[in-house]
């Protein structure tokens, strides 16, 4: 029988966030969050979203919010919903 793996319990398992950062990111901006789709909301702010691989990555999507000096609003983590199923029988 296949194991199931879940996000909550494999931390090498990508996970899906949303940040939100006041203001509305520049293009020249933008550029730094290469990978993460990116929402220009009617509120005035920047929503990212994107998958991040570990932690290790979302600390450097937030230490780069933090070096251009635009203010974090939110950080949150989406719904896993349904994992993905095996590729194959047995993996």
């Amino acid at each position: 029988m296949a194991e199931r793996r879940s996000q909550r319990t494999d931390p090498d398992w990508p996970a899906v966030y949303q940040i939100r950062v006041e203001g509305h990111l520049g293009h020249a901006m933008t550029g730094w969050f290469e990978g993460l789709s990116i929402a220009l909301e009617d509120d005035g702010d920047t929503l990212l979203t994107g998958a991040v691989v570990d932690q290790a990555a979302l600390h450097g999507l937030l230490t780069k919010v933090r070096d251009l000096g635009v203010l974090l609003v939110s950080v949150n983590r989406l719904d896993a919903g349904p994992g993905p199923r095996p590729t194959e029988e047995g993996d």
